[in-house]
């Protein structure tokens, strides 16, 4: 059964991300995240056509995360928390650049992102 604040909180991990990611903010990306994330997303071989998943894991977020991100002081975005049962949640966030479906897990240190499934708009 969810605690009655799992839906802000797992709203709150999903504003960690997002807005982690667009001004640069490590300590909240690093928050969000499992140790053990994978972020993808289609990505199309231009020259031979063939279709695979782009893997991004949290090692690599942060990395990223710290080279600048979205860099975008103030982004507009929308945090949906989709379902809860148990330990495990679902949310997605649009952002000006993205839309990411994400899945997490209640851990002993709260509420992290465990996968992300992510498009541009």
């Amino acid at each position: 059964m969810p605690h009655s604040n799992d839906a802000a909180l797992i709203a709150a991990v999903a504003a960690d991300y997002i807005e982690g990611w667009y001004t640069g903010d490590v300590t909240r990306m690093d928050r969000a995240l499992h140790p053990d994330l994978l972020k993808r997303t289609m990505v199309v071989d231009e020259e031979t056509g063939v279709e695979s998943l782009r893997v991004v894991t949290k090692e690599r977020m942060v990395e990223m995360t710290e080279s600048g991100g979205g860099e975008q002081a103030t982004p507009e975005f929308e945090a949906i928390v989709d379902d809860i049962s148990g330990d495990i949640g679902a949310a997605h966030t649009i952002s000006p650049d993205y839309i990411d479906y994400l899945q997490l897990v209640r851990t002993t240190d709260g509420w992290k992102i465990a996968n992300v499934l992510f498009r541009i708009r």
